[in-house]
């Protein structure tokens, strides 16, 4: 079994808490992951391989202060939480965001059920430009507050529907089971999110990282700042030094160096949105 440094991932995230098995941690923990760590597919865009085994993660997104998306981010989360002493399962998710919630596509999310005494929730780090900012109680039609905006669960067919409350409506996310999942499950999904020839990870850029009060998002060259409660910033980054300025600023990923990369960055400033 790879060694967790928990020590280096508080100080990535800024926590100097208790390391004890508490509602109190798990949202503590959770809030300044989701803050600290943002989410982020350019290796997929750079056709590098993304490895998911608990060693890599951590040199990815703790000792390089990269960002990554699912299958590192609730990962290297899940380690964390056992490390501390939380008991937990692995599971999965069908993403139908903007999408149709009837729709069965593969499970590529992987998100967290963490037990506490009698009740259970759900962690995850890694839903992008959405991602939760606290865990949610296993509860279905309860609204459920966060630091950012209000989610609930419902069942859906034989699944549960993940929502979140965006501008006054609820809009579907995911469609998960309790079903648990082995390491062989995430890396097909991984996989195949970060090589087949159609996944939007590979075609496309996706940064996004949340702050107190503002969501960050970047999808190719469209940058978006959204308020919560409020307004809506939208721009078009033009320039290759823009694209890079956000990431770095914004989103806060230390950028891989390389030509490879100053190419994507002058692609991507050319290139419209989806």
């Amino acid at each position: 079994m790879p060694d967790l440094n928990l020590d280096r991932y508080f100080h990535r995230i800024g926590y100097a808490g208790e390391r004890t098995p508490t509602l109190e941690t798990l949202r503590e923990l959770h809030r300044r992951h989701a803050e600290s760590i943002p989410f982020e597919n350019l290796d997929s865009l750079l056709r590098r391989p993304v490895r998911i085994d608990l060693d890599s993660i951590q040199r990815k997104l703790v000792e390089e202060q990269r960002g990554g998306y699912c299958f590192e981010q609730n990962g290297l989360f899940s380690a964390v939480l056992e490390a501390i002493g939380f008991r937990l399962t692995r599971l999965a998710a069908r993403v139908v965001y903007t999408g149709d919630p009837h729709a069965f596509p593969p499970r590529t999310h992987m998100l967290i059920r963490v037990d506490l005494g009698d009740e259970s929730y759900l962690a995850d780090v890694g839903f992008g430009g959405m991602v939760q900012t606290g865990p949610l109680r296993l509860a279905v039609d309860v609204e459920q507050s966060t630091p950012h905006e209000p989610f609930r669960m419902i069942r859906w067919e034989n699944d549960y529907l993940m929502q979140a409350s965006i501008r006054g409506g609820w809009v579907p996310l995911y469609r998960f089971t309790l079903d648990p999942q082995a390491p062989s499950d995430y890396e097909v999904g991984n996989w195949y999110v970060s090589t087949y020839p159609e996944s939007l990870f590979v075609n496309h850029l996706m940064a996004s990282r949340p702050a107190p009060g503002v969501r960050y998002a970047l999808r190719n060259n469209e940058l978006a700042i959204h308020h919560l409660g409020g307004n809506t910033e939208r721009r078009t980054l033009r320039t290759a030094d823009e694209v890079r300025e956000a990431l770095r600023d914004l989103m806060q990923i230390r950028l891989p160096e390389g030509a490879e990369l100053e190419a994507l960055l002058e692609r991507l400033a050319n290139s419209p949105s989806y």
